[in-house]
């Protein structure tokens, strides 16, 4: 089924609709990564690219154990970092690139994770998503694109765009920006629970009634 044919003002009533509706089903939507500091969602963040949440948090708590601070991973060789990410897609790749970011962490900003996306996005495995994730988690406004994000804002007729970030300003300009963040976390838990890649369950949704892709529009 193609898009409605609507105008900008009609699909910012049916996003207005939507982000009601996310709201209900789940109203304290946040991250599914464990961490309890900057530097701990930095490094989950980075290890979730092509990973699952949960095998990231089965990982880092003897990563942190062993390496609690920027400047204890910086003094890391990959080699002692490996094992504790091994259960972790592209682990070799993530543990050179942890090491490095810390590194870059202790030379450029004195330990600290900066609140700047450019900054941020000049680190080591710091892509356009993980800095937003990361910064909208520490209180800078933004709906960053996962999978999840990407197959909702389809379905929903919100934005067609293939690019992450051309997807993510699209929602941003159906939102508004004090949402941002709610509505990336609530999209991100209603990809990976109902609307599924596979087998959407349409018939369970919230989001049904304001999606022309559901089973039986």
């Amino acid at each position: 089924m193609g898009c409605p044919r609507e105008g900008l003002e009609e699909k910012k009533a049916r996003a207005q609709a939507i982000l009601k509706a996310l709201r209900g089903a789940y109203p304290k939507a946040r991250t599914e990564l464990h961490h309890e500091n900057p530097f701990q969602l930095l490094v989950a963040t980075v290890l979730s690219a092509q990973a699952t949440d949960k095998s990231v948090n089965q990982a880092t708590p003897a990563l942190f154990a062993r390496f609690p601070t920027p400047e204890a991973l910086a003094e890391a060789r990959a080699e002692e970092v490996e094992p504790y990410i091994k259960r972790i897609g592209l682990y070799r790749t993530k543990a050179r690139n942890l090491v490095a970011l810390a590194r870059r962490l202790v030379e450029e900003h004195g330990g600290e994770v900066p609140r700047d996306k450019k900054a941020l996005m000049r680190l080591p495995g710091v892509g356009w998503k993980t800095a937003t994730v990361v910064l909208g988690v520490l209180g800078v406004p933004g709906i960053a694109v996962d999978t999840h994000v990407a197959r909702l804002a389809r379905r929903l007729c919100l934005s067609q765009a293939k690019r992450p970030e051309k997807i993510g300003a699209d929602l941003e300009a159906l939102f508004p920006k004090e949402d941002w963040v709610f509505v990336h976390h609530a999209l991100v838990l209603h990809g990976r629970y109902v609307c599924t890649a596979r087998k959407p369950k349409c018939a369970a949704c919230p989001l049904a009634p304001h999606c022309p892709s559901r089973e039986g529009a």
